[in-house]
């Protein structure tokens, strides 16, 4: 504004001083002249302000006159928003980030406790499309009559657990409801599913083991107490070396179960190793030999042995899967039965350990249950014949550990093939 008093001011002087030299009508044209010219200046800068306010995000138009006073400073203003806008927006996106990066499931509802939001974890949690179910009621998403009781409480104190089925897949989820802002809700989700089964294979490991253990103390319980209270000289030398060996026989049971238990436990909690050559050959041949022992004659043994192939590992843990596949074999082959011992080299460039017999076969529904602890097919005879029911787990479990693959192929009655094959990494030989 004082600019333009000034111009005008100027522009007067000008015509008077014209008018006093020239004459009035002089001085008046000029005067009219500037104020025309002013105007028309005026009226430009005006066009440029009106195109610059229709692309806000652009610097202001320089040198518009009396209007850089009122622009610079909205100007200023206005990038001062955009640059606070910017980082809210940036720390949104990051709060966003960190919400989808959960380990655990987000869902947000409004106050009808319908759907607005939730991360990628709880979409594959409960299921939802978060495009076709927004705006939607939780409840004709999640259809568990067990959560529609929980979330139609006042207060939520603690999770609730919910068995559901979600593309095929079983999940056991906790869900925790509680509120936020204004009449909004937060339901999270925890998927427990794994966590549910390792409790259960503890609580059956726990009680599988005691009953393991029950049997052989029962009876070597019962052997001791027979021979405490029987009156001496009852029993004849013959006698009592039956009970001996009979509890003998328990005895090592008992320490041949907490053995597997024991190195089942070292191969669990163990960090794993590269090792180094070993001469798997020479580890057959040792399992061979007691092997025949166990055998008693009574089988006829086929080896395929390359003694020059090795596999990159821990020896000691290799050796117990050799002698653990050849001592099931020998176990479950009637007498006369054919076991077949291979290690050799696949076209693949693998390694691979196979014990191939004529035995009594597994069932389909029993292979994927054979490398769980303590599960036998045959209770009976697998007691009856030594074993502890680890033996599979331990086998598995190191070939875990050498990125091999244990694989099992049986039909009932017709035999079975167990084979550990190890990957082309592992492999070495030697001249």
């Amino acid at each position: 504004m004082i600019k333009t008093l000034i111009s005008i001011g100027l522009w007067g002087v000008l015509g008077w001083a014209l008018g006093a030299w020239l004459g009035a009508g002089i001085g008046w044209a000029t005067f009219s002249f500037g104020l025309i010219l002013m105007i028309l200046v005026s009226g430009m800068q005006l066009s440029r302000i009106s195109r610059w306010v229709k692309d806000i995000e652009a610097p202001p138009p320089p040198s518009v006159g009396p209007w850089d006073e009122i622009l610079a400073p909205i100007y200023r203003k206005l990038r001062h928003n955009r640059q606070e806008i910017d980082a809210l927006d940036e720390h949104v996106n990051g709060i966003m980030l960190a919400a989808e990066a959960l380990p655990d499931g987000a869902i947000t509802l409004d106050q009808a406790m319908q759907l607005t939001w939730c991360n990628q974890t709880a979409s594959e949690h409960v299921g939802l499309n978060l495009e076709s179910d927004r705006n939607h009621s939780i409840f004709n998403i999640l259809r568990a009559p067990e959560f529609a009781r929980y979330a139609r409480q006042t207060e939520w104190p603690a999770p609730i657990l919910l068995h559901l089925n979600t593309d095929g897949q079983d999940r056991a989820l906790l869900v925790q409801l509680t509120r936020y802002g204004l009449d909004q809700y937060l339901v999270v989700t925890r998927d427990v599913t794994q966590m549910e089964k390792l409790e259960t294979t503890r609580k059956d490991f726990v009680a599988n083991v005691s009953h393991e253990l029950r049997t052989p103390l029962t009876v070597l319980s019962g052997f001791l107490e027979t021979l405490r209270d029987m009156p001496e000289g009852s029993l004849s030398s013959e006698q009592k070396q039956h009970y001996q060996a009979l509890m003998l026989e328990q005895a090592q049971r008992m320490q041949a179960i907490v053995a597997d238990l024991l190195t089942l436990s070292t191969l669990e909690s163990s960090p794993n190793t590269e090792g180094e050559p070993v001469q798997v050959a020479q580890l057959v041949q040792t399992a061979l030999a007691q092997g025949r022992i166990l055998s008693n004659d009574q089988h006829i043994f086929v080896e395929n042995v390359d003694e020059n192939l090795c596999v990159i590992g821990v020896e000691t843990e290799l050796a117990s899967a050799v002698s653990n596949l050849l001592t099931n074999a020998i176990r479950y082959t009637p007498k006369d039965g054919t076991i077949t011992v291979s290690w050799y080299i696949t076209e693949a460039g693998q390694a691979c350990y196979s014990v191939q017999d004529t035995g009594i076969g597994i069932a389909s529904q029993d292979i994927p249950r054979l490398t769980e602890r303590f599960y036998r097919v045959d209770r009976g005879r697998s007691r009856a014949t030594g074993g502890t029911g680890l033996g599979l787990a331990i086998t598995k479990h190191v070939a875990m550990r050498h990125n091999a693959e244990l694989t099992i192929h049986s039909r009932f009655g017709a035999g079975s093939l167990f084979s550990v094959i190890f990957p082309p990494s592992r492999v070495a030989r030697i001249d």
